[in-house]
């Protein structure tokens, strides 16, 4: 039996936010002991960029969908953030830094997209 599947699981964006948190909870769990608290920022602002392109897909209007799509940008842009941070501390490796990063450039070039198809 195959496993039914939402809509919103069938966006190229979506299937590169999945694979993004995963990057982010490999990162989370490279960190060195005393970043926990940016850790966990990065683990919330993830999951934010997935769940808001899944509730935004799942709106009837335009406005709501693009209002949904935005938040998830800017979480991208947070999880960015996060990333410059660890890398700038040396606590974050080139080797998860440079795949994040590719994952999130793409994501928001995605989003932008969308919003502007909304």
């Amino acid at each position: 039996m195959t496993t039914p599947r939402l809509a919103h699981e069938d966006l190229d964006v979506y299937q590169v936010s999945i694979e993004f948190l995963a990057t982010a909870m490999k990162i989370r769990a490279a960190l060195p002991r005393g970043y926990a608290d940016m850790g966990s920022q990065l683990d919330r602002a993830a999951l934010s960029v997935v769940l808001n392109i899944a509730e935004g897909y799942g709106k009837r209007g335009a406005k709501d969908r693009m209002r949904f799509y935005d938040i998830s940008r800017g979480s991208a842009h947070e999880c960015g953030a996060v990333l410059d941070a660890g890398k700038t501390l040396g606590i974050i490796p080139d080797s998860l830094y440079d795949p994040g990063k590719v994952s999130l450039h793409r994501i928001v070039s995605m989003l932008v997209k969308l919003c502007r198809s909304a």
